[in-house]
Formats: C-alpha cells, structure tokens, sequence
C-alpha cells in the first residue's frame, strides 16, 4: 500500500490554505472560484456540454490534484444547473495528500455559495484511505472517484474513457515530478475521442509534451494576473484494451432493465447501484424478504483482514470499508448500526508480528496499534493483550442495509420466487420457477451465493457453502461496559437491542441449518479466548448450549477468497477461442471474448460481504454501463469470474 499522509497546511492572513510541502497556493488569491470556472469549465466547455447532454447521459472528468475540492463542487454546481435532470456526473480525481476532514471544512467555508454541495461532500468525506475511494452524492446522480496514492501510481491502474481533463497539480516548479512524459501517456490512454483538457499552466514542457501525446493545444488567455493557460482536444487513436479475457463486454444498448436473483446484501447492493443509473430492476427473492440468509444475522462486522503487501484482497478490502462505511451514515445509528470501533487482539505471537507489519503499512487513520493497557481502556473489559483498533469501524445490522439499499422506486422485489432455471431468449433472459416464469429482462445479474453453480453448472464456477454459526447472548449492566467489537479467532459485539452477537463457527461439511449445540459450545470457548472477564460479565458458564438461542446460516466462498463480481463467458467457447494458452500462457490472442451476453455474477464474498458486496454491485454497475470502474482495474481482474475459466484452459484441467 503506499505510504499516505494528509496534507500539511499554512493558512495566510486570508484564511486561504497553503501546501507546506509543495511551497504552493490551493487556488488564485485574487478569486479561486473564478479561477475554477474560468480554466476548468469555460476552456472545457463544461456548460454547453451539460445542455448537450441527452436524457440519461454522462459526462466524465478527470481530475490531477483534488485538493480542496474547490473544482469537483463549481463542476457539480454547474452540472446541477445545467444538465437535464436524469444525466449523471463521474469525477475522477487522484490526490497524493488528502486534506484532513478538519481543514477540508476550513476550506471549503471560505465559498458559501456551494455551502450545499460541499456539506453533502463533508458528509461523505470519511474512510479515505489509500486507493480507490468512491463517494455516491446527489442520490448517486453525482459520483466522485478519489484516488489516494500518487499520480503516476494511480492513473496506470484507472480504466476509464475520460470526456474532459482538469489538470490541476501543484504548478510545475513546485511539483516537477507530476508534469512528465509519463503522465501525458497517460491522459491518452484514458481519453474518449475528442476528450477536452485544460490546465492553468502555459509551460513550455508542459505543452509540447500533450502535443506529443495526441493532444492538439494551444495557449489562450489565463486568469487575473496570469498571461496565459493552456487548452486542448484530444486527437489521438484510442490505446488498445488489455487482455480480452478482461476487456469490457459490449455495452448494452437495449431496454434499461434487470433481473437480479437474490435479495442478500450482494442483490440488493447491485439492484441499487443500477436502479441509481436509471436500470428498472426486478428482484426475484426466495424467502419473504431481504436478507434471510447470510446477510441475516443481527449483528455483523466490519472485520479487515488485510495484508501488509498490497494483495488484491487487501485492496479490495480498503475501497470496500470505505464504501460501505459511507454507506451506513444513512442508517440510523446505535440501531442499524454503530461505528463503536474493531478491536483484533493480538492473540499468539505470529499474530502480534502480523500486526506489527500492518501497522507500519497502513495510516493511523485506518488502524492503530494499541497495548494492553490501552486496548482494555477503549473496550471496557480485561484482556490478555493488546492488537489493532481500527477507530471507523464497527458493526451493522445487515438486514437494514439491505432494506436500504432495496428501497428504491426503481427496485421492484418478488419474494417467495425461486429462480430454478435460466434461459437465453433472444432479446435477453428468461428466468423459471416451479410454475413457470417467473421474469424476463436484457441483463440478469446472479447475486445467490452458492446457488449460482445449480444455476449456471456449465461456467464451474469454483464456490463453496461454509456453514457459520452465531450465538445471541443476553446483555446485562456488567456485559454493556464493552463498548467495541472484539475480534480474535471469533467475534463478540457491543449490545444491540439487548443481545451480544458472538460467532462465528465454521463448518466446511455439514449441510444443516439447524442450530449445533456443539458450535454454540465452541463459540462460548471463543468468548473466554477472547475476554475471560466478558465471559464471566456475562455468565457464559451459566449459558445452557442446548437452549441458547443463535442463527445459522451458510456463507459462500472461492478457493482464493476474492468474490466473482463481473461479466460471465462461454466456458466452451471461451476454451476454443483462448486454446493456444494451454501450449504458451504468454500468448495473447486476438480474439473478442465470448461473452454471455447481459450475464453477470456477484458471489462469493465469503465472511466480508459488508465490506466486498456493496462496493462489487458498483463495479457491475460500471462494467455494464462503461463507466470508470470503482477499483483499480487489477483488483477489478482478479475478482472477474473468467479467471477460473482462464486458470483452468492454461493449467489443462
């Protein structure tokens, strides 16, 4: 992961921010509102391409440098002024040193007119960690992509078609290492044709350099005291995709509408993020309503298992805490859900140096490292050591963020429909119960854990049901002094509603729901590992296994823990197309992949669907509708279903 700080501040006798590392102003002294209207949206023609724009459409920048957000708020503005009212915005925006929430709101008070766009921002301006960051503003009209890292560490890993570019760093003196050969390539590579640029600079470099890159520019006039700025179009070719085993499927240009089967949290995350891009969807469910499997229990937890060496898993992880973090503010809280903090014990010795790696990779912000000491201070209850707390979590209770997420007008759910069937009709797919149809639609999206295999047995894909088992214990006044989840082989949470949720158990053979006193036994001897003082707070020893109450239910994962969210192929096809790749993995052929057309999957989010489901229906969302997708497109690649088919052709299975 790299290394994050929050940009360190001057503020002058105007109350205008400074960067202290860079020697340099935010924005103009003389008005940086006009500054922003004048280089960025009058030599983007921002407004005539909002009116422009047809009913339904989009328009996408890219942003060098978010800073204070002084640009993202004046697009906004303008795009609510003058766009037609179901178009949508997506701004793409990289920033090394994110301002700390504090100075964020010092600085974007200095413009009361966007007061409204910016306390939406403010709202939503938590968990920005290292990576991709999506926040949904506006009723997810408005979307804001921030990229924490460096420039030239992020853009290589956008996948984007960029309309317009505010190229806005730290002037080139001050901040050399940003304006290079390197960062021109890659505005090409992710222009649209015809994408528009405009920066404040008029550097000689800088020019010849986007000349160079394809872009055609040209010197105009510059803001107050400065003679001149630069502005241009895009002119070259479009740069060829990846692997095409990745690539975008086709974009749908058909009917707007979606079947999705299942309404657990992964359903009812993707239903929400295409309902918000003007998808009517249709939400077939089993049960009686939402979120009466695994996304059922009373309580779960934000739980980051992460890594210290930037895997994909980790990555994932980071963007999707984020999301779903920002996501629960609209939840009500002590209720749906409490960001009361996670606490992970350091419980033996390989556990402790783990988290002494994490600890050195990763911000403050996001986890700190606590001893003994201080670790009981924060939870209330004794403990045999210390671990990591990491301040934005806690827990939710999954079924109200479903309902959430559910509770779109665009949304229509069918309980009690059991999808059994599928079948490729010609305009779509055509989705059977045990009396007959139960929908029909263009796109169908498979969010139904391990049910996907029954459903599409030709694809194998590799899911696997894991029986979990949690145990809901009375609270009382000496067990409501734990005041954060504790987590160490298993979890116990703060009291909701008068019960500790505590599990959970793990079973990879047994194919019953029924309640196992022998799991509630085992989920009590997790509670004394972790907290022999909670577990005599709350009369464990007392606790009859055979009558306590508790939930059952079977999670779904992949044998390497990353979800299946994209588009699905033709397995035969796809192992005709790609055959050459069991002789020579290195090849790349070219040919289109052999999609199923419309079939998407959002499965195997294993024990972290709080945190990977939500933020995986974005990225389907995206994948459907060619927008920026909301992780860097390596994360986005090994979460993608064909690469068990890829894995499979080249290993000759």
């Amino acid at each position: 992961m790299p290394d994050i700080h929050h940009a360190q501040l001057d503020w002058d006798e105007h109350g205008q921010p400074l960067s202290r590392s860079y020697g340099d102003v935010y924005f103009s002294r003389v008005s940086g509102l006009e500054e922003t209207r004048h280089v960025f949206l009058s030599h983007n023609h921002f407004k005539e391409r909002c009116q422009a724009l047809p009913a339904g459409g989009r328009l996408v920048i890219g942003e060098t440098g978010f800073g204070t957000g002084l640009n993202f708020l004046c697009a906004w503005q303008a795009f609510a002024e003058h766009a037609p009212s179901d178009a949508r915005l997506h701004f793409v925006s990289v920033e090394k040193f994110p301002l700390a929430v504090t100075d964020l709101q010092r600085a974007l008070a200095l413009w009361p007119e966007l007061s409204s766009y910016a306390s939406e921002l403010l709202a939503q301006y938590r968990a920005i960690h290292p990576g991709f960051q999506r926040l949904l503003l506006d009723g997810g009209r408005v979307v804001l992509t921030l990229m924490i890292g460096d420039v030239l560490e992020c853009l290589p890993q956008l996948d984007a078609h960029i309309d317009a570019w505010f190229l806005d760093g730290f002037a080139p003196a001050k901040n050399p290492e940003m304006w290079s050969d390197a960062l021109f390539a890659e505005l090409a590579r992710l222009s649209a044709p015809g994408a528009s640029l405009a920066t404040f600079t008029s550097a000689g470099f800088v020019r010849r350099g986007l000349i160079a890159a394809g872009f055609a520019m040209q010197r105009v006039k510059g803001f107050g005291r400065k003679r001149e700025m630069l502005a241009g179009t895009f002119q070259g070719s479009p740069t060829a995709a990846g692997v095409p085993w990745f690539d975008r499927p086709p974009q749908h240009r058909g009917e707007r509408h979606a079947v999705v089967v299942g309404a657990g949290l992964a359903g009812c995350a993707t239903a929400a993020s295409l309902a918000a891009r003007g998808w009517r969807v249709t939400l077939l469910e089993r049960h009686d309503e939402p979120a009466r499997e695994a996304s059922g229990n009373p309580q779960g937890v934000l739980y980051l298992k992460l890594s210290a060496h930037g895997t994909a898993l980790s990555r994932l992880i980071v963007a999707g805490f984020g999301h779903t973090r920002r996501l629960l503010e609209r939840l009500q809280r002590g209720q749906d859900w409490d960001a009361c903090g996670v606490l992970q014990l350091a419980f033996n010795p390989r556990e402790s140096e783990r988290q002494a790696k994490l600890a050195a990779a990763f911000p403050a912000d996001l986890l700190q490292p606590l001893n003994q000491e201080q670790a009981e201070a924060l939870a209330g209850v004794a403990l045999n050591s210390g671990g990591l707390f990491y301040p934005d979590a806690g827990w939710v209770h999954p079924p109200a963020l479903c309902r959430l997420l559910a509770a779109h007008p665009s949304i229509e759910l069918r309980p009690y429909h059991q999808a059994l069937k599928l079948s490729r009709i010609e305009d779509g797919w055509r989705v059977d119960g045990a009396e007959g149809v139960l929908a029909e639609a263009p796109v169908l999206v498979l969010a139904c854990a391990a049910e996907v295999q029954r459903l599409l047995p030709q694809t194998q894909l590799p899911l696997k049901r894991i029986r979990g088992q949690i145990s809901r214990l009375p609270a009382n006044p000496a067990s409501a002094a734990l005041h954060t989840v504790l987590c160490a082989e298993g979890y116990v949470a703060p009291p909701r509603e008068q019960e500790h949720t505590l599990g959970a158990s793990f079973d990879f053979h047994s194919q019953d729901l029924e309640l196992s006193t022998a799991e509630h036994v085992g989920n009590l001897q997790l509670l004394r590992e972790i907290s022999e003082d909670l577990a005599n707070r709350l009369n464990a020893s007392a606790l009859d296994p055979v009558t306590l109450q508790g939930r059952a239910a079977f999670r779904c994962t992949t044998p390497d823990y990353l979800p299946l969210s994209g588009p699905v192929a033709d397995a035969a096809a796809f192992s005709g197309h790609y055959a050459v790749l069991a002789r020579d993995a290195r090849q790349v052929p070219d040919r289109p992949c052999p999609w199923l057309p419309g079939l998407y999957v959002n499965s195997g989010h294993g024990s972290r669907g709080l945190i990977t489901a939500p933020l995986s229906g974005e990225l389907i969302a995206a994948w459907l509708d060619d927008e920026p997708l909301p992780l860097p497109r390596p994360v986005a690649e090994a979460c993608h279903p064909n690469r068990f088919i890829l894995r499979r052709l080249i290993r000759g299975e």
